[in-house]
């Protein structure tokens, strides 16, 4: 399903039905598990719940670049901007679009009084982590996780 977007250069908040839902064939390329059927109550509802927001970046109505995160705040970092998600979709990388996306994030994150910026990345995206290190992010931990389903 297409949805029209207007001219979006620069990152922008998705607001409406139709932004969250033209952000899904970007952010399937890096959560494939996703389903369209079910993303927009899942964006809403995470949005509702713990603050979640989506940006994203578009031109000529389509979308190239894609952000999911929250502000929250935690004992071990105080207040933090957390990118849950952070994807440019395959066929325009390493055109600045992720450049200009994350250099956004961080400063939304300066605005919001974050005293931090964290995201985390799967072992296996090489790629995703030499761009992350390329802005000097630094790798300060192991995320564990254990399958409850």
């Amino acid at each position: 399903m297409r949805y029209q977007l207007r001219l979006v250069s620069s990152p922008t908040l998705a607001r409406t039905d139709a932004e969250i839902l033209s952000c899904f064939p970007v952010m399937a390329e890096l959560r494939p598990h996703l389903a369209e059927a079910g993303f927009l109550d899942r964006v809403r509802r995470q949005q509702r719940e713990s603050g979640y927001e989506l940006a994203f970046i578009a031109e000529n109505g389509n979308v190239k670049a894609v952000a999911g995160f929250r502000i929250a705040e935690f004992l071990a970092w105080g207040r933090i901007l957390y990118v849950d998600d952070l994807v440019t979709t395959g066929v325009e990388r390493s055109r600045g679009h992720g450049q200009r996306l994350f250099e956004w994030l961080v400063a939304r994150a300066r605005e919001a009084g974050c005293a931090e910026f964290h995201l985390d990345s799967g072992v296996q995206r090489f790629d995703a982590h030499r761009f992350y290190l390329r802005h000097r992010m630094e790798i300060n931990s192991h995320h564990f996780a254990l399958k409850l389903k």
